[in-house]
């Protein structure tokens, strides 16, 4: 049985580093296998470099800002569309606005707006409201609901 102290590698495992610029004599001498002359004899090109074109790295844009992860994108109703399209006293939630065609998806999350003359009663039911939407609303003696939701609102 033999010690740990007598293991060797397997026979041929092993391989001498390859010396270059040792003499012709070691097959890697004179040009130490880069060749005659040109720019990857000379010490190689620095890292991205591309043969004087404006490197790719430098053709992109650079830092322009981020998004956060949480944000939470609402579709803007402005109060404004709400009193061309909806007669006094009418109930106007996400799915009416979807069969007005004011919303465009079902899942859309819903901000109203306070741009615009509001005039009409309506009860209002969104994810969200401006300040100035709200007073106009109650205002006119419209309701404000704030749907809640999972993703923020």
């Amino acid at each position: 049985m033999t010690g740990l102290h007598e293991l060797k590698p397997t026979r041929g495992s092993k391989r001498a580093r390859r010396r270059v610029g040792r003499g012709d004599g070691s097959g890697m001498g004179t040009y130490s296998g880069k060749g005659n002359k040109g720019q990857n004899a000379r010490g190689g090109a620095p890292y991205l470099f591309e043969g004087g074109q404006l490197p790719l790295i430098k053709r992109l844009p650079h830092m322009r800002g981020f998004t956060p992860r949480n944000r939470v994108e609402y579709l803007p109703v402005n109060l404004a569309q709400l009193e061309s399209q909806f007669e006094a006293g009418t109930d106007v939630t996400p799915e009416v606005l979807l069969d007005r065609r004011i919303a465009r998806r079902k899942k859309d999350l819903i901000k109203i707006l306070g741009d615009g003359e509001f005039t009409k009663k309506l009860n209002v039911s969104a994810h969200a409201f401006s300040q100035t939407a709200r007073e106009k609303i109650e205002k006119a003696g419209g309701t404000v609901t704030v749907i809640e939701t999972a993703k923020g609102g």
